[in-house]
């Protein structure tokens, strides 16, 4: 099959980018993870870079692949005027677009024919290599894939199958000069272009085990999950709205009730929110997270909310609902 082909084949499934390259295991990427690692980058993130013996060896993943198709699909909506009392999602969690992939892929895997594997986020294969080395896009300054037509706001996936395709020109394009999201992160995540620190990133505290910290709170504002501020400043995410052709899904999800994360039990936050990582399925991680945006975002109603957490028993929520306390205060909200 030509790159013609597939792309046309793509298409009719719904799959905005898509490429191909002979399967080959990762060495740089392997190499740059170990290197990284013992710098203390990672933090205690796990997922791709937990073990890159097996998510840089895509030649492991199926006996008999000779092809990583890697496919990209855009999510970007509007974001509606925000309502008062709720904390912001990142755009990727609004909706279950993995699960939308997912299943496009699958389809997409039945019609080249043969075995094959669907690896959309797994902690089995770093995705964005694929991705770069099929050109669906390039690796930008602020480390994530960035695509010609959709920029960044893409999520990313991957069919390893046996099937034999032509490859597709990688992108040979760069950031060039431009160091905006460097610039706009307020943590200073991002001084190394390309590489980030997690210790530093907003995002990743957001899903960490760990107490965010104090440093890093006032700067969360009303996030509960994630961070877009690099996307958001990137010239090649403008006018993204004008050529994506999709409307917003009706079940789009950009603001969550910070009182409702607050009130709500622990199996509804669970059921709700199976979309977003949470360490160990563990609900209270989203409260400390509502606990932060309630402070530097909330009013009387969310500060009612947040008063019985200042005498949980839970150390991890009683110390952020006293910060969060403070911090309403400091604001007189």
């Amino acid at each position: 099959m030509t790159s013609a082909e597939l792309s046309r084949l793509a298409e009719g499934l719904g799959i905005d980018a898509i490429g191909a390259a002979p399967i080959a295991a990762y060495e740089g990427t392997e190499r740059h993870i170990a290197e990284r690692r013992a710098r203390g980058l990672f933090a205690d993130l796990k997922f791709t870079v937990a073990k890159p013996e097996v998510s840089c060896h895509p030649e492991t993943l199926l006996p008999g692949a000779r092809t990583v198709v890697s496919a990209a699909l855009c999510y970007y909506a509007e974001a509606p005027e925000q309502p008062a009392g709720t904390g912001r999602l990142p755009r990727y969690a609004w909706t279950h677009a993995y699960a939308e992939l997912r299943e496009k892929l699958d389809a997409l895997g039945r019609a080249l024919g043969g075995e094959y594997r669907v690896l959309v986020d797994e902690n089995d294969h770093v995705d964005r290599e694929a991705a770069a080395r099929a050109g669906v896009g390039f690796y930008g300054k602020n480390t994530l894939l960035i695509t010609r037509r959709h920029g960044s706001w893409v999520v990313l996936g991957t069919l390893v199958t046996e099937a034999e395709l032509e490859p597709s020109a990688p992108l040979r394009t760069d950031c060039g000069e431009c160091r905006l999201c460097i610039d706009a992160c307020p943590t200073s995540a991002l001084n190394e272009p390309g590489v980030l620190d997690a210790n530093r990133c907003l995002s990743y505290w957001t899903q960490s085990r760990e107490p965010v910290p104090v440093e890093y709170r006032a700067a969360l504002e009303d996030r509960v999950y994630g961070c877009d501020i690099c996307q958001d400043v990137c010239p090649w995410n403008r006018g993204v709205e004008k050529r994506r052709a999709a409307p917003p899904a009706p079940e789009a999800e950009p603001f969550v009730s910070l009182v409702d994360w607050l009130e709500a039990t622990d199996d509804a936050l669970r059921e709700r929110y199976d979309r977003l990582y949470v360490p160990r399925n563990d609900s209270r991680y989203l409260r400390r997270n509502a606990l932060i945006a309630a402070g530097n975002a909330g009013g009387d109603v969310e500060r009612r909310a947040v008063a019985p957490y200042g005498d949980s028993d839970d150390p991890l929520l009683r110390e952020h609902a006293r910060w969060a306390l403070a911090r309403l205060q400091e604001r007189g909200a």
